[in-house]
């Protein structure tokens, strides 16, 4: 009987095997036809993002829904090969598409723990998955999962999946593919990556949001010893290679900083210039450009205009903690996921990070940073923020628990406490004679404040506009040695408020008679508006457009010498390479050239060298002479600061506006000029710390003091047509006259015709109309004016 028992079942299994298979042949026949074409994998053409890169190849930025850098296999590291089969599919160049021994395997464990854990997935079926289907959990899903796996192996070679599947994969930080993984997470090249940094990446596509290592530094580091204990069991690591990689520490790229490099303004230019020639194509298919950004250049730029602006920030105090988080409620385990949460929100900034105060004292400051970390701060690192420790300050001062505040690590060793700046400001520099920039900052910080003040702030010049009105009046006649009055002086505008406008010196003071030479070098605002009467506000309008200053922002009004327009800090470094070339109008530019994905150069600026092309738009004896008048403006003047830098060949020119709302310097040698600019966005007063050479002078210097350390000294030859009169200039120095005009202390003589003789300009020829000629007469009633306000 139990025989016949046996056999009926027997023969109900077989007719169970019989039938099932049957129904699979059957659905295999009806599903196969059906899958999608396989031309997406054959014809592959990943969304690449826009790269920008710095003239040194650094890459300062990405834009794109997916950061994606694709590598053909043969670019890919063995190990990065290895770690991934391991980790992922270690019989992959062997089986077929489904890897049987492991749907078995899996099929045991899940069968042992009661659940799901595992779907023995082959990388051929994550290929489909990821192409084709859906990440649903059902069985018609994974049956064409399967049927697409057997597809694929027999269109594509084992190393063109794995390509495809190198590529395309997610694993976090909006990475698609290792390639973009290794410049996420470690701002490195797969190339470069050791092998406890590949097992790391290796182990993401299990589950990319919980492996991550940004985000749980912990579970990451179970998954990648996993990693690496499989690479050891398959041999493609020995024991010595495993210890090393399972010791080793590793350092992730700085997330504050997507982009791995202080230079997101300039990335935005380049990101808009982009949109505007090839719209949405401008994110996917992968366009590279190289900027003429200097990265070394840049970094300085970065770090000087930060630790200018800290500075005077520093100086007037510690204002107070952020805000504050209600930590009542919080305890336990909910306390660090509950601060964790509040500190996603708010990013770092460069070293600046945020933390929240659990305790604080006196004498000693306990703090939660990101991830779990404690910043314990005492002794000098509490000194900035003392005095928001006593309770005597309001309680949005105080330093209590709950309270969100900035923490640095000082380079002594210690914790620190810091604060984001109220102040901005801007800092540009480049090449005097192609006008390529070399760096640009446009503010303190582009994650808190996106706003470009490099090319968008139009703020009033103050007295950096100074030269441009000196080399007016060089133009018009008038001499280094020229004296002028520095005397009280008020002025009917005429603009029916019945009010006169009375300039005044900085310090309140009048020296009399004095140089032109020596008034520019103590920037004496009073001698300036005469200079300017003198010579007529239209023919000072239409003389600045040669430096490439709209007339628009420069009404002819005599508070136009004193900087009353408005400039943007790129402007005014592109006028000042005027002078600092020769007297040639450069042109900013920020990209040197486009390339496609196949690396076919798509587009190139050819910029005009100074001095090899075009025609100089003011005289070369005019930059000539105002070059080495502003060179005294660093030995004697406003800019004695500078005389730090131990060079005979920088020449600059301090700023303040009224009401110190304002700082500048402006500044150069003969190949680079730098442009700094300090002030509140909504403009308030900078108040006693706010004077060009104390709030933007030093920041000039910082980078300076990098961008020429290992630069010889350049001194541009002196063009023909200049007299050099020994011991005539400021103090005791060389003075320099066109030939046609030498007196050394000359009165203003006037011609047969009447009019204010003046050089002979070769640039009017080709500045068209709108330029003012050589020998247009002034007013009418010029004549008794260049006497009545001069003298």
């Amino acid at each position: 009987m139990f025989k016949r028992i046996f056999a009926i079942l027997a023969g109900l299994c077989l007719g169970g095997v019989v039938l099932s298979a049957g129904a699979l042949a059957i659905a295999i026949i009806i599903t196969y036809p059906r899958l999608p074409s396989l031309d997406v994998l054959t014809d592959y053409r990943p969304k690449i993002p826009l790269r920008v890169y710095s003239a040194d190849n650094v890459l300062i930025g990405e834009f794109g829904e997916e950061r994606r850098s694709f590598l053909r296999i043969h670019e890919v590291p063995q190990q990065m090969i290895n770690a991934l089969l391991a980790a992922e599919d270690a019989n992959f160049y062997q089986h077929s598409g489904v890897d049987y021994s492991g749907v078995m395997r899996a099929a045991i464990g899940n069968l042992l723990t009661g659940h799901a854990r595992s779907g023995a997935s082959t990388i051929t079926m994550q290929v489909a998955k990821n192409f084709f289907l859906s990440s649903e959990k059902t069985f018609t899903r994974k049956f064409n999962e399967a049927l697409l796996a057997f597809k694929i192996e027999h269109a594509l070679s084992k190393d063109q999946i794995l390509e495809l599947y190198m590529n395309q994969i997610y694993l976090g930080q909006r990475a698609y593919g290792f390639g973009a993984a290794a410049q996420a997470y470690y701002g490195k090249n797969l190339q470069d990556l050791t092998v406890a940094e590949m097992a790391m990446l290796a182990g993401l596509p299990k589950a990319p949001s919980a492996y991550n290592p940004i985000v749980n530094p912990d579970r990451a580091r179970l998954r990648q010893e996993y990693v690496l204990r499989r690479m050891k069991e398959l041999g493609f690591i020995n024991d010595a290679q495993y210890e090393q990689a399972m010791a080793q520490k590793l350092v992730f790229a700085n997330q504050a900083d997507s982009n791995g490099f202080p230079a997101q303004y300039v990335a935005e230019m380049v990101r808009q210039a982009m949109y505007d020639r090839f719209r949405e194509n401008a994110y996917t298919e992968g366009y590279r450009v190289y900027t003429t950004i200097d990265s070394h250049h840049q970094q300085w730029a970065y770090d000087a205009l930060r630790a200018g602006l800290l500075d005077f920030d520093h100086k007037h105090g510690y204002r107070g903690p952020e805000s504050f988080i209600d930590m009542n409620n919080l305890q336990g385990e909910d306390l660090s996921m509950a601060l964790d949460d509040a500190l996603s929100e708010i990013r770092d900034s460069g070293d600046m990070q945020p933390a929240v105060v659990q305790s604080s004292s006196s004498n000693e400051v306990r703090a939660y940073m990101r991830g779990g970390k404690i910043a314990v701060i005492n002794g000098a690192g509490l000194d900035f923020a003392r005095r928001a420790l006593s309770s005597r300050v309001s309680a949005q001062q105080q330093i209590r628990p709950g309270a969100v505040i900035r923490v640095r690590a000082n380079e002594k060793g210690y914790w620190e406490i810091v604060q984001m700046p109220e102040i901005e400001g801007a800092f540009v520099s480049l090449d005097t004679r192609t006008g390529a920039i070399k760096s640009l900052v446009g503010g303190f910080d582009f994650n808190r404040r996106s706003f470009n003040h490099v090319t968008q702030a139009w703020r009033q010049p103050g007295s950096t506009f100074k030269p441009f009105i000196y080399s007016a009046a060089i133009d018009r006649g008038l001499t280094a040695s020229t004296m002028v009055n520095d005397a009280p002086f008020s002025f009917d505008p005429q603009d029916g408020s019945g009010k006169m406008w009375t300039p005044q010196n900085d310090d309140g003071k009048f020296m009399g008679m004095i140089t032109m030479h020596h008034a520019l070098a103590l920037s004496r605002n009073l001698v300036s508006v005469r200079i300017l009467q003198a010579i007529g506000t239209d023919y000072a309008q239409q003389y600045i457009q040669r430096f490439g200053f709209s007339a628009k922002q420069h009404p002819a009004y005599l508070p136009m010498a004193l900087g009353a327009g408005s400039v943007t800090p790129l402007q005014m470094a592109e006028g000042y390479a005027a002078l600092a070339n020769g007297g040639y109008r450069t042109h900013a530019y920020f990209i040197d050239r486009i390339e496609d994905a196949s690396n076919r150069v798509l587009a190139k600026t050819q910029a005009v060298v100074a001095g090899q092309g075009g025609t100089p738009v003011i005289d070369p004896r005019n930059a000539f002479i105002m070059t080495n008048m502003m060179k005294d403006v660093i030995r004697y003047g406003t800019g004695t600061r500078a005389l730090v830098l131990g060079r005979s060949d920088i020449a600059g020119k301090t700023g303040t506006t009224s009401d110190f709302k304002d700082a500048w310097f402006v500044g150069f040698n003969p190949g680079l000029v730098a442009a700094t600019w300090v002030g509140y966005d909504q403009p308030r007063s900078l108040g006693r710390y706010g004077y060009g050479g104390t709030a933007a002078l030093p920041i000039w210097i910082n980078y300076m003091a990098n961008a020429l350390k290992k630069e010889p000294e350049v001194e541009l030859p002196m063009p023909s047509g200049i007299t050099v009169k020994a011991g005539a200039g400021l103090h005791g120095g060389d003075e320099y006259y066109y030939d046609e005009f030498q007196t050394p202390n000359p009165d203003i003589k006037l011609n047969n015709h009447g009019t204010v003789p003046v050089a002979p300009n070769a640039s009017d020829a080709q500045n068209g109309s709108d330029q003012p000629k050589t020998d247009t007469p002034p007013p009418a009633d010029a004549v008794e004016k260049v006497k009545d306000q001069l003298f």
